[in-house]
C-alpha cells in the first residue's frame, strides 16, 4: 500500500483549513433559537438530478441526553432542504416529526444524525437515527435513567426524494446484545467501488463515558446492513481520547499531489475529551476541551483499496474549532461536485447557537493547494 508522503501530508492540511474556513462560513440553516442548546446539523447534502442540492439534518432544541426529557426537548425534527442555485439557498422541502418517525410502538424521544442516500438504481433512502422508549438489556437495566431510552437507526424508501414516505420506515441497526456499543446513532452512507454500501455509525456504552465508530455493510443489491466491526478506529490519545465520532467523508480529488495516486478519502469526525465537563486549573493552558455535545474536529485518512484502516491526520490537536462560543465545529460533511467541494459543519456562535455553515473550494482552487 502506498504510504502518505510528508508533502501530500501538508497540501492536505492546506486544504482542510481552506476548506473548513472557520471564519469565512456562511450560515445555511439557523436554528429554531438563538441560544445555547439549539442548533441544525447532522446531515449531509446529495446532488441530485439536474444540479438540484438536497441537504438533509435534524433541528435541536434545548436539552441533555444523558438525564432524559426533563431537561429538554432536544431532537425534534429531521428535515430536507434543496436549493436549485448551486448552494446559495435553500428552501426546507420535507420534515417529519417525532410523532410521524414514531412506529410499532417504538415512541421517539429525540431526532438525531441522519443520512441522505441516492442508490445506484436510482430511487433514494433517508436513514434517520433516534432515541426510543426502549429499555436497556435485563442485566444493566439499573443503569438506564428515567426519561431516556436507546438509539437506533431506520431507513425511509422512496423512488424519489419526494415520494420518501414514513410508511416504508423500518428499523437498520439496533444493538442489545453488546452493552459497550448500546446506543446506535449518526449514520454516514456512501457506497464502495465494489458496490458495497458502507455505512459507518456512532455508538455509546451504557454508560455514557465514550464515543466510538463502527461500520455496517450492505451487499450490492441486498437489503440489510450487518455490522462488520465495532470499532474501525480507535480513540485518540490526546483532545480526542474520549469521543472518536465520525460525521462524513469526502474522496480526494485525483489533481497535483494526488493525480496518478490510488483512490484515497478523507474521514472527518468530532472528539472529545471527556463527556462531562472538566474543571481546568487555572493556571493551566486555555484549551478547548470538548465537553459534552460540544466537540470540535478532527481528520483521519485512508487508502480505499484499504478500507476501513485509517490513520489520523489530526494527532496532537484538532484542526477544526470555532472562534465563537464554546469551540463547537462538529458533523463536518463534504459534498463533491464537478465544479467544487461544498462543505458543511454545525459552527458554535457567540450566541451558544450552532447553525450549519457551509464554505466552498471551485476546482481550481482545489488543483493549486494540493500540487
Amino acid at each position: 500500500m502506498s504510504i502518505l508522503s510528508p508533502q501530500q501530508r501538508h497540501a492536505l492540511h492546506n486544504l482542510l483549513v481552506a476548506l473548513i474556513h472557520q471564519e469565512k462560513a456562511t450560515v445555511l440553516i439557523p436554528p429554531y433559537a438563538s441560544e445555547p442548546g439549539f442548533w441544525f446539523g447532522g446531515g449531509n447534502m446529495v446532488q441530485g438530478e439536474h444540479g438540484t442540492l438536497w441537504l438533509c439534518g435534524r433541528y435541536r432544541n434545548y436539552g441533555d441526553s444523558r438525564t432524559g426529557l426533563g431537561a429538554g426537548q432536544r431532537g425534534l425534527e429531521c428535515a430536507l432542504f434543496r436549493s436549485d442555485d448551486g448552494g446559495e439557498s435553500f428552501i426546507k422541502a420535507r420534515s417529519w416529526s417525532k410523532a410521524d418517525l414514531s412506529f410499532d410502538n417504538r415512541h421517539v424521544l429525540s431526532i438525531e444524525g441522519t443520512a441522505l442516500h441516492r442508490q445506484e438504481n436510482g430511487s433514494w433512502e433517508l436513514f434517520v437515527s433516534s432515541e426510543k422508549d426502549l429499555s436497556y438489556p435485563d442485566d444493566i437495566h439499573h443503569y438506564q435513567k428515567p426519561g431516556t431510552g436507546v438509539w437506533t437507526v431506520d431507513r425511509l424508501t422512496g423512488a424519489s426524494v419526494d415520494t420518501l414516505d414514513t410508511a416504508t420506515i423500518e428499523p437498520v441497526l439496533e444493538n442489545d446484545e453488546y452493552p459497550a456499543y448500546l446506543h446506535i446513532k449518526d449514520p454516514v452512507v456512501f457506497d464502495q467501488a465494489d458496490g458495497t454500501t458502507a455505512l459507518i455509525f456512532c455508538s455509546h456504552p451504557y454508560s455514557w463515558t465514550s464515543t466510538n465508530s463502527g461500520l455496517a455493510t450492505r451487499v450490492p443489491g441486498g437489503q440489510q446492513f450487518a455490522v462488520a466491526n465495532w470499532e474501525i478506529v480507535s480513540r485518540g490519545a490526546t483532545w480526542d481520547v474520549a469521543a472518536t465520532r465520525i460525521t462524513g467523508q469526502m474522496r480526494i480529488p485525483k489533481v497535483g499531489l494526488f493525480a496518478g495516486q490510488p483512490d484515497a478519502t478523507l474521514y472527518f469526525y468530532d472528539g472529545a475529551e471527556c463527556l462531562r465537563p472538566l474543571e481546568e486549573n487555572q493556571a493551566g493552558y486555555k484549551r478547548p476541551r470538548g465537553y459534552s455535545c460540544e466537540e470540535i474536529g478532527g481528520v483521519l485518512f485512508g487508502w480505499d483499496n484499504d478500507f476501513p484502516h485509517m490513520e489520523r491526520l489530526s494527532m496532537l490537536e484538532p484542526l477544526f474549532i470555532s472562534p465563537n462560543g464554546t469551540g463547537a465545529s462538529r458533523y463536518t460533511d463534504v459534498l463533491v461536485t464537478n465544479e467544487m467541494l461544498f462543505a458543511t459543519w454545525e459552527q458554535s456562535q457567540a450566541d451558544g447557537s450552532q447553525p450549519l455553515v457551509g464554505h466552498t473550494l471551485s476546482k481550481d482552487e482545489v488543483q493549486g493547494l494540493l500540487e
